[in-house]
């Protein structure tokens, strides 16, 4: 990570930055939790980055191995809140004097199926919010991001009844993932419960391949999995950010089927831009980093240039509409 890459994703249109962070790796004392204070500043030279340029930059605990992500559990509960209290008040007293464009989210995809998982996660979301509080400074008053079930809308709608309590009001945001259809955004191989699909939306069905034409989860799924969110959080004060979206490119395609096949990312890309915008919701893009087949990339970071123009112009083309 460069400021230049941070300074070409400025100049490109995007006004947010999101920093999936790993931290685990760097706990030098795994009694207290202690982090590696050469990581710390590390992050902290990247967070700067992002401020200096005038973005919004969302900080996570992110994966680091599935401690907290694989865990919300009864038996994991009681030591997984000691661990996620110790590493976000180091987190958060780190980059206390940094200003309110410096967002810190809980975790990045917990794995939760039932209520008792549900009940499990917040308590992992509260000790989450009242650690970085307990900091003050400027965290007193930061916004706080946290995660809904497996960040997933449907399992979100059903089981996210209960928000954790801050006592800063209006400061909360709910944070779910969007990779439907699955068979489309990152499905790279056909299994035996469906097949890939390579096209997406309206007017994009193959007439010769249709055994990897869409079946489910076009522009009405969007619609109805998005409004669900608005009116479940967003008309009650509580915004949203779409974490993550996008769909890989299938870059093994020719001709007319990779043509297909990128005319519908871009319908993809900028439908989700377009409904989320409209009804309230903060989309961020996934770049995964990889600029080849099964990819998401839209810069090289080793060059700090643009590798996908064509998306870019998707995604930005979904805010004028």
């Amino acid at each position: 990570m460069t400021r230049e890459l941070i300074q070409l994703a400025k100049q490109n249109g995007f006004n947010s930055i999101r920093l999936p962070c790993a931290w685990d790796q760097y706990i030098i004392n795994e009694e207290t939790y202690e982090i590696d204070e050469d990581w710390l500043e590390r992050v902290k030279d990247v967070v700067k980055y992002c401020i200096d340029e005038d973005l919004y930059v969302l900080l996570n605990v992110h994966w680091d191995g599935g401690w907290l992500e694989n865990n919300c559990t009864i038996d994991k509960q009681e030591i997984n809140n000691e661990k996620q209290q110790a590493i976000w008040s180091q987190i958060a007293t780190y980059l206390r004097d940094f200003n309110e464009k410096l967002l810190f989210a809980s975790a990045n995809e917990p794995n939760v199926d039932n209520e008792e998982e549900m009940a499990v996660l917040n308590s992992y979301h509260q000790t989450f919010i009242d650690t970085v509080r307990q900091t003050g400074g400027r965290n007193a008053y930061r916004v706080l991001i946290i995660q809904g079930p497996s960040t997933d809308i449907e399992k979100t709608l059903n089981l996210m009844n209960v928000i954790p309590t801050d006592k800063t009001p209006d400061r909360l945001m709910v944070e779910i993932h969007y990779y439907t259809p699955w068979n489309f955004c990152g499905m790279e191989k056909d299994e035996d419960w469906g097949d890939m699909f390579y096209y997406w939306g309206s007017g994009n069905h193959s007439s010769t391949d249709t055994i990897h034409n869409p079946t489910w989860g076009e522009e009405s799924t969007i619609d109805q999995l998005f409004k669900s969110m608005k009116t479940k959080f967003v008309d009650e004060g509580i915004p949203v950010i779409i974490g993550e979206f996008g769909a890989i490119r299938r870059t093994r395609l020719s001709g007319e089927s990779l043509e297909l096949h990128l005319k519908s990312r871009d319908d993809y890309h900028r439908n989700i831009v377009n409904k989320a915008t409209e009804l309230g919701l903060i989309p961020f893009y996934w770049d995964n980093g990889g600029t080849g087949d099964n990819s998401t990339g839209i810069f090289y970071r080793n060059k700090t240039q643009i590798s996908d123009q064509r998306t870019i112009n998707a995604l930005l083309s979904g805010l004028a509409h």
